[in-house]
């Protein structure tokens, strides 16, 4: 038998080649939950080739009648079958808790841990699987457990997210589940496209700065040329420049005084003018008084108002009132 497939996917194509009266029997002797699993493998076949049936039914060949491939979907032959097994109410529980599964989220329950505590659980996973999780939590979330990761580890899997392309949906199910079972409080079937060196970028803008810069530094001894994409498609505070006069604007009416005034403290000139010139002439003037008078002032404090800045940037960006672009892009704004 081939031993790429599971149990309940075997049965499934065992199921589809006997035929319907035949599958109903055998179903019939099965528990609910049985039923629903090889259900679930039926819905997701769309043929049984006959090079596929004979190897998963060596020992059944003499049951074989006809030597052509089944081209039925595993939805509509299931769906047919299902009466002839259990009661009209089952029936559509069991499709419905079927299509359920179908749809499920890959790591739903992990979005919702604490950073920290979600990379102190996971930090002793292979890098590759920390890879595979990160990739799914967005980049605000995926960029807060990577600055609590031992900052070896946070340049290994980066590498790892910038090197993934498809990942087969087994693999992500078996990490979902097994990571949600051990974690006790805490898709659609096809090859998901995952990382890539944009993800970096965008998981990087989402870190804390002394985080990102580390990791970088690490890039570029490891693979300067991989670190200069990176850098190119990230957006960092002083990028606001680029910004047309239309979309700072927009983002002026999202920030306070105090953030904004914290924020330019470290910013150049050039960011300070694009500013000024785009508040009202008494506005600017308090600003400027404002940042005359700012004392000294903690590091991490000044960078946590460009963090929040950039974030209500973002958000802006979602509602289509601003565009942000890497250092690469050359448009900024439409």
């Amino acid at each position: 038998m081939p031993t790429n497939l599971s149990g309940p996917q075997m049965a499934a194509v065992i199921l589809m080649t006997l035929g319907e009266e035949a599958s109903a029997l055998v179903l019939k002797n099965l528990s609910a939950e049985e039923i629903k699993k090889i259900g679930f493998q039926m819905s997701n076949i769309r043929e049984v080739r006959k090079e596929l049936s004979d190897e998963v039914l060596e020992e059944f060949v003499y049951k074989l009648r006809e030597e052509e491939n089944i081209y039925v979907t595993g939805d509509h032959f299931f769906r047919n079958l299902l009466p002839n097994v259990v009661d009209g109410n089952a029936a559509d529980d069991l499709l419905t808790a079927i299509e359920m599964e179908k749809e499920k989220v890959p790591f739903k329950y992990v979005r919702e841990i604490d950073g920290k505590v979600l990379a102190n659980f996971i930090k002793n996973e292979h890098p590759q699987t920390i890879a595979i999780i990160l990739v799914h939590l967005g980049h605000e979330k995926a960029g807060e457990a990577l600055g609590f990761l031992p900052e070896p580890m946070q340049l290994e899997v980066i590498n790892r997210i910038a090197q993934l392309d498809t990942v087969p949906p087994d693999l992500i199910r078996e990490v979902d589940e097994v990571l949600e079972r051990e974690l006790l409080s805490i898709g659609k079937e096809s090859h998901q496209v995952l990382g890539g060196v944009q993800t970096v970028a965008e998981i990087l803008n989402y870190s804390d700065r002394r985080t990102g810069e580390n990791i970088l530094q690490s890039m570029e001894e490891a693979d300067a040329e991989l670190a200069e994409r990176v850098r190119k498609l990230m957006f960092v505070f002083e990028d606001l420049v680029a910004v047309n006069d239309s979309g700072i604007r927009e983002l002026l009416k999202e920030v306070s005084n105090e953030e904004l005034t914290l924020a330019l403290k470290t910013s150049s000139e050039e960011l300070k003018n694009k500013i000024f010139k785009n508040l009202s002439q008494r506005a600017a003037q308090m600003l400027e008084e404002d940042l005359g008078v700012l004392g000294l002032v903690r590091l991490s404090e000044v960078e946590s108002a460009q963090q929040n800045i950039l974030s209500a940037a973002r958000r802006l960006e979602k509602e289509g009132k601003l565009i942000l672009a890497g250092r690469e892009s050359g448009d900024t704004f439409v």
